[in-house]
């Protein structure tokens, strides 16, 4: 069992309420291999909502207290995306999942890029909150990229 970016299989949970559909891992969703989370949704955040971004460095950074997690009208919601990825961590282990498909450049599922915090476009190398968590607890974390 994997666990997958919700918006990747259809769900209209990113901040702007849409979706990524990909095809391809909805099949997986159908087939019974995955299991679809949204940690932002899990940490309380609304959809839609103000587009977040990193501030300070990446989700490791901020599993460690050293960034912030801000959205673009200025509120702090690093509590949220804590608490999501800590909801979406349980849901993991609860199914035994040992690898996960998460959403490139999102804050919370990025696995190899983040967007800078300054909300221009920029990416930068890094993780989101979920997949840097996921990873300290050894599931493997790949972008629907790879």
């Amino acid at each position: 069992m994997k666990v997958i970016s919700a918006c990747l299989i259809g769900c209209e949970c990113r901040y702007d309420q849409k979706s990524c559909l990909d095809e391809g891992l909805e099949q997986l969703l159908r087939d019974g291999k995955v299991i679809p989370v949204c940690p932002e949704q899990l940490g309380g955040l609304p959809t839609p909502r103000p587009p977040a971004e990193i501030v300070g460095g990446d989700g490791n950074d901020v599993l460690d207290g050293r960034a912030k997690v801000i959205d673009r009208t200025g509120r702090d919601v690093t509590a949220e995306f804590l608490a999501g990825a800590y909801q979406a961590l349980r849901l993991a282990k609860t199914v035994g999942a040992t690898s996960a498909i998460l959403k490139e450049n999102s804050p919370s599922c990025g696995s190899s890029f983040v967007y800078d915090g300054h909300f221009a476009g920029k990416k930068v190398p890094g993780a989101g909150v979920t997949a840097a968590l996921f990873r300290r607890h050894g599931i493997e974390v790949k972008s629907e990229q790879s």
